[in-house]
């Protein structure tokens, strides 16, 4: 959340009124996407499955982005000092360390809980409470990963100019000068390059079974629907990838070359490419709602003020009105009368089928 080097391009009224509309935008999308998502994976029962769980929190981690550390950021880079005091200085850095991880090792979670399950065959899904498990595993693995921003920080005073003096918020690492240079290359492999290789196996491989392992009776709605999910999937890691490739592109170079602190640029290029990788913060629920029909439908549901949420299936259910269950290689295709669909009672016709 901290910026280092000190620059005069941000000063330009023209440049703070474009960070102010940027910053902006994505703070106001952040924050309404990202808490609907949350919203409705806790209001329709329907949407409780395990990899809706794994989606809300993602929008945990991005909604604590967009309200701990870009309000904070921008007032920084607007003002060239830090008015926040030291215990924030240690915090914010930190919580944008820790949200950056938990969505990175969620994403590797759920490329890995689909790949289990898609090219394994595996009809059981991971259990709810080994879910909430997982996620509470996620949240304490990023906070040990993101503990050196905190702990190696320097809250002081700045000498800009004879007379005018700075509080200023910088990393401070023991030791030699590449310890800091070392955290860098380290959080690059870790953050970004080992797990977005994880990730793009898994999503080979699915694509892969999804294409050429299903014969052609059983290109059913379950097939489409799994196709629909992984290729949301897959846009949600590509535009994560994509969003902080520069960023970490820039932050490496800034450690290993002393010189690109002393660009006179060097402040407004940071800020440009922080402002790249926040987009991803906004993303998701944008993609959500234009690539899947339950998300789809449910935001429509929230905006209508509507009490109940038709139309929604889960991955692999049938389609309009019914749904498919798999129990002891039988399928069991069940539909519901509409036409008596009430309140008080759910009444089926149900037509059993078996599967080769």
């Amino acid at each position: 959340c901290s910026l280092a080097g000190l620059g005069d391009s941000t000063k330009l009224v023209g440049v703070q009124v474009v960070l102010i509309l940027a910053y902006s935008t994505i703070i106001l999308l952040g924050v309404v996407g990202n808490s609907l998502v949350i919203y409705v994976v806790y209001r329709f029962k329907t949407l409780r499955t395990v990899t809706n769980f794994f989606i809300a929190n993602l929008a945990v981690a991005d909604l604590l982005v967009n309200t701990l550390c870009l309000p904070f950021t921008l007032v920084y880079t607007l003002l060239g000092e830090w008015k926040f005091g030291q215990v924030l200085c240690f915090l914010l850095p930190y919580a944008q360390g820790l949200a950056v991880h938990v969505s990175t090792v969620t994403l590797n979670v759920i490329a890995l809980d689909r790949h289990r399950c898609i090219v394994y065959h595996l009809e059981t899904r991971m259990r709810k409470d080994v879910c909430f498990g997982v996620i509470a595993a996620t949240w304490v693995l990023s906070a040990v990963l993101a503990s050196p921003l905190a702990i190696f920080r320097e809250y002081g005073t700045f000498n800009l100019a004879p007379g005018q003096p700075i509080q200023v918020c910088t990393e401070k690492w023991p030791g030699s000068s590449t310890d800091g240079t070392v955290y860098s290359i380290s959080m690059l492999l870790l953050q970004y390059v080992l797990p977005l290789a994880v990730i793009s196996f898994a999503y080979a491989r699915i694509w892969s079974k999804l294409r050429s392992h299903m014969s052609p009776a059983g290109r059913n709605d379950r097939h489409r629907r799994r196709r629909k999910t992984t290729k949301m999937l897959v846009t949600v890691v590509v535009v994560f990838a994509v969003s902080w490739l520069p960023f970490h592109a820039f932050q490496l170079a800034t450690d290993i070359d002393g010189f690109v602190l002393d660009m006179r640029d060097f402040r407004l290029l940071y800020t440009l490419f922080h402002v790249v990788a926040m987009c991803s913060t906004f993303a998701n629920p944008l993609l959500y709602g234009w690539m899947n029909s339950n998300y789809r439908t449910a935001f429509t549901t929230v905006f209508r003020c509507d009490q109940r949420m038709d139309s929604v299936h889960p991955e692999g259910g049938r389609g309009k009105g019914g749904e498919i269950i798999r129990k002891n290689g039988r399928t069991i295709e069940c539909e519901r009368d509409e036409k008596r669909l009430n309140k008080e009672n759910h009444k089926m016709r149900c037509k059993l089928s078996c599967t080769s």
